[in-house]
């Protein structure tokens, strides 16, 4: 895919705060910036979270990963990024990864499932992390360490080929996953049980020693799209009240089964209609009659006011911790994971990537300003690549979110926030670029993993698989 039509500008063009501010000024939009970067300054400082105590304010996100074994079990890859993860000095840690509360919830045939012999895998994965931690002379008694649950809902792909269980039926988005009768609509029935899984995986992460589970609704997956329900009938669907039934059951069943744990949510704080490459390749919405959650009335618009009304369902229900999010990278990972250069089966961003950063940024601020019961984590700083420390910093310090969340850039450079805390300059080469290779690689079979940067990955026989991929991607 070329990027004739793109109208991004690359971040590394932006190497002084006089070139960055010239193209927030030309995008009109704006980000919170320090000058100076302190080790012992905002972002080193603890957060308390219930019984909790975090010991800064670095998040490592959770990944979806593609990696482990058929049955669902760790692998060596695994482990490896789970240990980086503990290595990277963040104390926060949002699970290593999504994992299936059962096998068919899968988004790929190598996701962590939860299954009665993986129960023990747990403690293994849990272990390799705080190793990995400790390992690096960190104390752990200030690591909190979570464990993602997830049903994949509509993009369930346990055997390869699409298997979507879903909570209505979309327009736009049964075409994609090859929808074309109510057969893969989940029951309330299936539902109510459903909610069982959850519960029984929270009680096996707490045996495990994990400090809290992430019911998880973003990114197009059940839990989320379950918010979007409105067209469903039944208990599940409707208002908002039958919408968000299915999430604060979970939260209900996991809070009885798992009473030591903490609870979080990530949640995909607004959505869009899908989007589909157009001229030149550029992406455009798929417009329809549905209405996604946190939309304007068109689709394409943000309204919080549904956010707002969850977010103080969820705090009466006890959850302390909330992870922004946005959109689904399935249908428009421009919203949810701003990048230059998008996944081989993407399309170019309609808008300058730190449109997209700006978005999530005002929006989580407005959510925190509104939520003093919640413990925010904001997403989408990936991007901004040798300014995150800057912003991140701003944002802690202007109380536009508690704590800063990492995805991709764990993968890059895992050590940045043990960098940035110590007072040492980034090391330029392993910054993330968002080449987006790691979703690419596992979109076409290969294992998850930062093949661009991580010598790891770039020995691996998969690397040169990768780079035939592309290049033919490129030629269509």
């Amino acid at each position: 895919m070329t990027r004739t039509g793109a109208v991004a500008a690359k971040m590394t063009r932006l190497g002084t705060r006089e070139k960055l501010e010239a193209r927030l000024a030309e995008l009109d939009i704006a980000l919170p910036l320090d000058d100076a970067v302190l080790a012992e300054g905002p972002l080193a400082k603890p957060l308390e979270v219930g019984r909790a105590r975090i010991g800064n304010r670095f998040t490592v996100l959770p990944m979806e990963g593609w990696d482990a074994t058929a049955d669902g079990r760790p692998t060596e890859l695994v482990e490896r990024r789970w240990g980086r993860f503990g290595e990277s000095g963040a104390k926060l840690i949002w699970g290593g990864e999504a994992y299936a509360v059962r096998a068919e919830a899968r988004a790929n045939p190598r996701q962590l499932c939860h299954q009665s012999e993986t129960e023990a895998d747990l403690a293994v994965l849990r272990s390799a992390l705080v190793a990995g931690h400790e390992g690096r002379g960190e104390r752990s008694d200030d690591l909190l360490v979570g464990l993602q649950l997830t049903h994949s809902g509509r993009f369930s792909r346990p055997q390869g080929a699409p298997a979507p269980r879903t909570a209505f039926r979309h327009p736009v988005l049964d075409a994609r996953v090859g929808i074309e009768d109510d057969r893969a609509l989940l029951s309330d029935a299936e539902l109510d049980d459903l909610i069982g899984d959850y519960a029984r995986v929270a009680a096996a992460a707490e045996a495990a020693g994990f400090g809290f589970v992430d019911v998880k609704a973003c990114h197009g997956y059940l839990g989320h799209e379950l918010l979007s329900a409105r067209e469903r009938p039944g208990a599940y669907g409707g208002d908002l009240e039958g919408r968000s039934r299915f999430l604060l059951g979970a939260i209900e069943a996991v809070r009885a089964a798992a009473p030591g744990l903490e609870i979080g949510v990530r949640l995909s704080i607004f959505d869009r209609h899908p989007f589909a490459p157009g001229d030149a390749g550029v992406g455009i919405p798929q417009p329809s009659d549905h209405r996604p959650f946190g939309a304007a009335p068109d689709g394409l618009g943000l309204d919080l006011d549904e956010t707002h009304a969850l977010l103080d369902r969820l705090a009466d229900a006890g959850v302390r911790l909330l992870c922004t999010t946005a959109g689904s990278p399935y249908y428009n990972p421009h919203l949810q994971r701003p990048a230059f250069y998008p996944p081989s089966d993407g399309y170019l961003p309609p808008e300058d990537p730190l449109v997209g950063v700006a978005r999530q940024i005002d929006a989580t601020a407005t959510l925190v300003a509104r939520h003093p019961r919640l413990v925010f984590v904001g997403s989408a700083y990936t991007y901004l690549q040798e300014w995150l420390p800057q912003v991140a910093q701003a944002v802690v310090r202007s109380g536009r979110a508690h704590s800063v969340g990492l995805g991709r850039m764990m993968l890059s450079y895992p050590e940045l926030p043990r960098d940035v805390l110590t007072g040492r300059p980034l090391e330029r080469s392993q910054v993330c670029r968002t080449f987006s290779d790691c979703t690419t690689a596992p979109r076409n079979g290969l294992v998850s993993g930062c093949y661009p940067i991580d010598s790891f990955y770039k020995r691996r026989a998969e690397a040169e698989a990768l780079t035939t991929i592309k290049k033919g991607a490129v030629r269509s």
